[in-house]
């Protein structure tokens, strides 16, 4: 089993879901799990966090399949490239619903071939402007909707779940 490591970040969420995100993230992990919560200064009434984990590949994909769907959440998972891996990144936000991108060793996202060439077929058909079809896959609208969330957490402290030594 190869092992990874990652961060979850959750960007707001109103405090009566906290404990049942510890609980949704500790049945990821196999054991229990407790955050330290602080105020999102970017919205009223809501909590932040920031979660680094180190865990089997996948990991990222195990958190985001628990936490999505629900009403007001915002997060972000990603998850390392290993040398058998690539990395990930999944966003979620109530509006948007699930993004996920596969990142590489820098985590610049990378987008297959067949996705690029299906976005300009569908241009060229008149369907969705090329540009905002690449914005998409590139994960640009997530961006944009939990960018004011990021940056109302610099300096929020990260704690590590278990290090590989």
């Amino acid at each position: 089993m190869s092992t990874t490591r990652g961060v979850l970040y959750i960007h707001s969420t109103p405090s009566a879901l906290c404990p049942h995100i510890e609980w949704a993230v500790g049945g990821v992990f196999g054991m229990p799990v407790r955050l330290d919560w602080i105020a999102q200064p970017a919205e009223r009434a809501s909590y932040r966090t920031e979660y680094s984990w180190t865990g089997a590949v996948g990991t990222a994909a195990r958190l985001a399949t628990s936490l999505k769907g629900w009403q007001r959440i915002r997060f972000e998972v990603t998850e390392e490239p290993t040398l058998a891996t690539e990395g990930e990144r999944y966003s979620y936000t109530p509006k948007l619903g699930i993004f996920h991108a596969t990142t590489g060793l820098h985590g610049d996202i990378v987008v297959p071939e067949d996705r690029i060439k299906k976005a300009m077929v569908t241009a060229a058909l008149g369907g969705k402007d090329l540009v905002e079809a690449l914005d998409e896959l590139l994960g640009a609208p997530w961006d944009a909707e939990l960018e004011p969330f990021r940056y109302a957490g610099d300096g929020t402290p990260v704690r590590w779940l278990h290090e590989v030594v």
